[in-house]
């Protein structure tokens, strides 16, 4: 996941703590770091706009 970003704060994902998952709405993927997933920071697709925390 090292050459990766972190859909909501653009940080590089690190190989621990980090996820990927795809977009509920349009299964575009999106990368949270440890730091937004613990605290529930939001994220936006970049393809639909779908919000999700």
């Amino acid at each position: 996941m090292s050459n990766k970003n972190c859909t909501s704060c653009n940080a590089p994902l690190a190989e621990q703590g980090a996820t990927e998952f795809k977009c509920p709405v349009c299964e575009q993927k999106i990368y949270r770091c440890f730091r937004c997933r613990e605290q529930s920071i939001p994220y936006i697709c970049a393809k639909c706009g779908f919000r999700g925390p």
